[in-house]
């Protein structure tokens, strides 16, 4: 496709996405004029930690959805409840409509429902065209009777071309022979959303596509998931590059503590105070008043004198620290009268 076109492409279905989001309110839970996903009272706990507490998401049909937080935020968790890859323990979710609570992962795939993974999931030992043909869905050939007679044929070519053009388009055609193991990180993230999109998905969820890449590759990445939304596909990604999700998304929703706690447009959630608090921590930038500063100092030298008693708790020795950072006293000498002496007694002494 020329570039002229293609970026016309690209300004048209990003101007489509914001002008269908444009009365959404910016608020957790907004709902969405054409969402494909919906996902209500999802909770997801491991002992007493609580990963994943969403009441309500909605996905925008045709948009670029970014899904942020800090580390620990729950978002990888989320995806894995979504794509059936874990189980929460509570909570429902539909894909256009189709609940999927208890569904299996490779069945949420064959609905249209494909994602990838932060640590990508290639087949080192197999030929990057046979895990292109492995992405096709509904082969003939894993079955037994037409896999007997030689039925699948037919159908293996047309993967094979489809997969083919899939290479060309990711610039990995002069690897196809290749072992997918000798790519390098950048080129197996292509890979598998090369792959992912052997199943023509409507839903396309990419889990940290950038994590690990090279940046010489990083431009050819952000492309690629553009031309996802030019084909009317749906994505929904996690991602810790700012830079990445400010360029590419329509719609953020932000993740902390396993809760969504904002949405919309990535300029305003990136000036939302809640998620500067996530990221930075509250009250980051706020000047403390002398009584504070007091306060925290105090809670220092405290903290450090416990160290030091533990300290020399540890060793045995059983000296005390003091404040004035002299010495450290025995208990024995203190008890000691003066002049008195520790060395052994001698035959004029006695």
């Amino acid at each position: 496709m020329p570039a002229d076109t293609a970026s016309t492409l690209q300004t048209s279905s990003a101007a489509m996405a914001a002008e269908a989001l444009r009365d959404v309110p910016r608020e957790p839970g907004a709902k969405k004029p054409d969402a494909i996903l919906v996902a209500d009272d999802i909770k997801r706990a491991f002992g007493g930690l609580v990963a994943v507490d969403v009441e309500h998401v909605e996905v925008q049909r045709g948009a670029i959805t970014a899904l942020i937080g800090p580390n620990g935020a729950g978002k990888t968790t989320f995806f894995n409840l979504l794509s059936g890859f874990d189980k929460p323990d509570s909570g429902r979710w539909a894909f256009n409509g189709k609940q999927l609570k208890g569904m299996a992962a490779y069945r949420v795939a064959r609905l249209g429902m494909i994602r990838t993974f932060q640590l990508t999931k290639v087949l080192a030992r197999l030929t990057v065209l046979e895990n292109m043909r492995l992405g096709a869905t509904g082969q003939r050939g894993e079955r037994f009777l037409p896999g007997m007679f030689g039925l699948w044929k037919d159908q293996e070519k047309s993967n094979t071309d489809k997969a083919d053009a899939l290479l060309h388009r990711f610039l990995l055609f002069k690897k196809r022979e290749d072992f997918a193991g000798s790519l390098s990180g950048g080129q197996r993230k292509l890979l598998e959303m090369a792959r992912a999109l052997m199943a023509d998905p409507e839903l396309v969820m990419l889990d940290e596509p950038m994590a690990g890449v090279n940046p010489a590759l990083k431009q050819s990445l952000l492309e690629h998931v553009k031309s996802l939304r030019d084909e009317g596909r749906t994505v929904l990604f996690v991602e810790h590059d700012m830079d990445m999700v400010r360029d590419i998304s329509d719609w953020v929703v932000v993740m902390a503590q396993g809760k969504v706690i904002a949405e919309g447009p990535p300029e305003a959630v990136m000036s939302d105070q809640r998620v500067i608090d996530a990221y930075l921590g509250a009250h980051h930038d706020a000047a403390l008043s002398f009584e504070e500063q007091e306060r925290q100092l105090a809670e220092a030298r405290a903290a450090e004198r416990a160290e030091k008693a533990e300290a020399v708790q540890a060793t045995g020795k059983g000296s005390v620290p003091t404040d004035e950072g002299s010495a450290p006293t025995s208990p024995d000498e203190t008890s000691r009268p003066a002049g008195s002496s520790d060395a052994p007694e001698t035959e004029e002494r006695r």
